[in-house]
């Protein structure tokens, strides 16, 4: 098995981390939530001389797949991802993007709906999908074992969580979701948050105001 390489590319005002993940032996590439500014991820693409393969979405919102068709279609490749209760983003993502002036989103549906104890492959490597709900109701996240690397969307951030005040949100289910999924993953992962910088899951269970360990030891003793 091999250690895949990973590239964040910030993109859409939202300032959203688009990852790329290949294989440095064969430069095959998949691209996660592809929100916009599509000129900077194919040029990283092409610089890298990257063939991309696949593209990957954890949820339906704007920042992170309002591109995806445009991207899907120029090189003729499958979407996979979200769950499908994330339907109702995808399939509103050009009202959404004139709310919000991003008048090249499309709506979409993926080639394939993901759903809990799925994977996904990139030339070979089996990347694990884990449902997260609580951020948007049809949330994924993807774990390459072998890589020490999951990709969280806006599930967990450092030092933060995802907001759950919009459609579909739920703080209970996204906390247990974090605290029964991700963090068991392993305190040596290395995550790609849907904004912001990288982190590990054991910072996050030592520093997290949200799901740090000992919050949940100092409430089971109360």
């Amino acid at each position: 098995m091999a250690i895949l390489k990973a590239a964040i590319i910030t993109v859409t005002p939202f300032q959203q981390n688009c990852s790329v993940i290949w294989k440095e032996e064969t430069k095959i590439a998949a691209v996660t939530d592809p929100g916009g500014d599509l000129e900077l991820i194919e040029k990283f693409i092409k610089d890298q001389n990257l063939t991309l393969s696949k593209i990957f979405i954890t949820h339906g919102h704007l920042d992170h797949a309002a591109e995806a068709k445009a991207l899907a279609d120029k090189f003729n490749v499958v979407i996979e991802g979200p769950q499908i209760e994330d339907e109702f983003l995808t399939s509103t993502l050009e009202t959404q993007g004139k709310a919000y002036g991003m008048p090249n989103a499309q709506n979409f549906t993926p080639d394939r709906w993901l759903n809990e104890g799925d994977q996904i492959e990139l030339d070979g490597e089996k990347l694990d999908v884990y449902h997260c709900p609580g951020h948007t109701p049809g949330h994924v996240i993807f774990h390459h074992v072998e890589s020490k690397l999951a990709i969280v969307g806006d599930v967990l951030f450092q030092g933060s969580v995802g907001r759950t005040d919009l459609p579909g949100g739920n703080m209970e289910a996204l906390i247990s979701a974090i605290r029964e999924k991700l963090l068991p993953l392993g305190d040596d992962i290395t995550f790609i948050p849907g904004h912001g910088p990288i982190s590990t899951i054991g910072q996050e269970r030592l520093t997290n105001p949200f799901v740090a360990d000992q919050l949940f030891k100092k409430s089971a003793s109360e």
